[in-house]
């Protein structure tokens, strides 16, 4: 297995440079962070599996600032993935300042994203996956999407997720499963599924009336001389966290029996590796891992979590490969006689600086943002200090979004969802059309404007907190807390459900929240048909219309209790 120093080693190597200047630092990282430093990598065992997952769309290096804040509720207090900055660099060793440390922490965020740039791009991946099928010979590869690929850059949304599809297909991956790809529809993940040359796969999607299977359940390959099961897991509460009018005909399910099922089909056929191809998010991965008999590796993704090694449950490996490009996961595998013999895994950190381009990717890129490129250059306004958005928690980038609801909406409370993509901003960064699109570009925009008690508010709060810090991992749904504007609150995560929520406050004139009294509430993304308003990205377009330069305020809304 290979070890942690050689596997840190490139990420340490910038280190000492991380404290000087940016210009200085920025110069110094990009001489120590090489390509081949980047990919070296000790071959072991007759498989490899590539993971890459969560792209959101995105075809560009970006920033994406990790959370500062990733409570684990229950069993999984304290443990990773809920560990964050100096605790996650002092579990995994990490020296701070490092390449990795600022590729998996929040950790002195803005100085180091200076020195190290940006991180992703299609086409900076493409040139990772090719450099591992030519070091390792094709025939050994599988190269695996955990979904959330198709949607939310406005690229994707205009096309109909044409362009990611066609420049995913060149990358050519041997199957993938979804989430965010179900909210283009029914009739337009069946158009795209069919015409991918992969297989989809969802076991655990249904057609609700009879109970056919809508995808493909399970495929079988066959890499260095194994047999190689795939099994697909799709988000079992797409049709809960989204809307369901948009696949009314299909159901989504997480039954363990369900996936022991595959697992012992899959075995009875010779496999003598079971791969699920998860989308269900680390917590659930880790429970079903110890629930279900024969997995050898589960692929984990929908949590955004980045580990730079597997954990292990009894003999199952858990990857989670993190989201928007930043990692690309090699793990090989020495199988024999049906079993892991052992195994060697690197969490590769894609900087973008540092890694070339793949000519036809990035030619492809380029053509399919050509007509939509001057809309997404359009300068919106001005930042003074980092956006960013995940956490548990408010982000900067959050309240943006909750002032121009506020604002332009003429609201008392604003609602935005808690999901977890879109690019961070540094301090003095133009803010562009697409930055905006980057953390909004989704099938149902609609900006609402709506009277709710503050009994109702309470109670919506108190379900996405039962949602989110529910302690059995099966009863989460997923997604951050809920992001407010206009309004306080302390929140108890440990707390049951109906006493998490306390202390609300309405922040314009500092009194507590009237239970009785109706109050005026924007929000968007609603899973409800025929919403009506404004798409977001026009709101938020003419509030940095009038705003022009954005100031990011103390975080402090939102309390947790227990802390000062």
């Amino acid at each position: 297995m290979i070890s942690r120093r050689d596997f840190l080693q490139a990420g340490a190597a910038a280190a000492a440079f991380a404290g000087g200047s940016a210009s200085l630092g920025r110069l110094a990282a990009q001489q120590r962070l090489g390509e081949a430093e980047l990919l070296r990598f000790e071959p072991l065992g007759n498989v490899t599996l590539i993971h890459l997952t969560d792209l959101h769309a995105q075809f560009m290096p970006l920033h994406f600032r990790e959370p500062s804040i990733n409570l684990g509720i229950g069993e999984m207090k304290g443990r990773v993935p809920h560990l964050t900055g100096k605790d996650f660099l002092a579990h995994y060793g990490l020296a701070p300042g490092s390449a990795m440390a600022h590729a998996l922490t929040s950790e002195d965020f803005v100085a180091l994203a200076r020195n190290y740039g940006r991180m992703g791009g299609l086409d900076r991946i493409a040139r990772v996956v090719e450099a591992i099928r030519a070091e390792r010979g094709a025939e050994r590869c599988l190269l695996l999407d955990g979904g959330d690929t198709w949607t939310n850059s406005w690229t994707s949304l205009q096309t109909r997720a044409q362009d990611i599809v066609e420049a995913m297909a060149l990358l050519k991956p041997d199957a993938m499963t979804g989430h965010w790809e179900f909210t283009l529809g029914a009739a337009r993940v069946a158009e795209l599924t069919k015409s991918l040359g992969f297989p989809f796969l969802a076991q655990n999607v249904r057609e609700s009336e009879f109970d056919d299977r809508v995808f493909e359940p399970r495929r079988s390959f066959e890499r260095g001389g194994v047999r190689v099961a795939v099994i697909g897991q799709a988000y079992p509460y797409t049709g809960i966290a989204n809307p369901r009018w948009m696949f009314p005909d299909w159901r989504f399910s997480l039954k363990d029996e369900d996936v022991q099922k595959e697992v012992d089909a899959a075995r009875a056929e010779g496999a003598g590796l079971v791969v699920l191809l998860s989308h269900n998010g680390f917590d659930i991965d880790r429970k079903m891992a110890s629930r279900v008999r024969g997995i050898d590796v589960i692929l984990t993704a929908h949590t955004h979590d980045a580990l730079p090694e597997p954990v292990t449950v009894g003999r199952t490996l858990l990857i989670a490969t993190g989201s928007h490009g930043k990692f690309v996961s090699r793990l090989d595998l020495d199988i024999r006689a049906g079993e892991i013999r052992d195994y060697r895994y690197r969490l590769i950190p894609v900087f973008s600086d540092a890694i070339r381009p793949d000519p036809a990717m990035a030619a492809l890129i380029a053509a399919k943002r050509a007509p939509f490129a001057a809309e997404l250059a359009r300068v919106l306004g001005r930042t003074e200090g980092l956006l960013y958005r995940r956490g548990n928690f408010q982000g900067t980038l959050d309240d943006l979004f909750t002032d121009a609801m506020l604002a332009v909406r003429d609201a008392e409370i604003a609602l935005s969802p808690g999901v977890r993509w879109g690019a961070s901003l540094l301090p003095g960064q133009d803010i562009t059309f697409e930055d905006v699109t980057n953390a909004c570009a989704l099938t149902y925009p609609n900006c609402y404007r709506t009277t709710m008690t503050g009994a109702q508010i309470k109670l919506v709060l108190e379900d996405i907190g039962d949602n989110i810090f529910n302690p059995d991992p099966y009863a989460q749904g997923g997604g951050d807390m809920v992001r407010v504007g206009g309004l306080g609150f302390t929140i108890d995560p440990y707390e049951r459900q109906g006493r998490r929520i306390s202390e609300l406050t309405l922040l314009r004139d500092g009194r507590p929240l009237d239970a009785d009294r109706a109050y005026v509430v924007a929000g968007w993304a609603s899973i409800n048909e025929d919403t009506q308003g404004p798409p977001i990205w026009d709101v938020v377009s003419e509030h940095l219309a009038h705003r022009k330069v954005v100031t990011p305020r103390p975080l402090g809304a939102v309390r947790l209790a227990g802390t000062p």
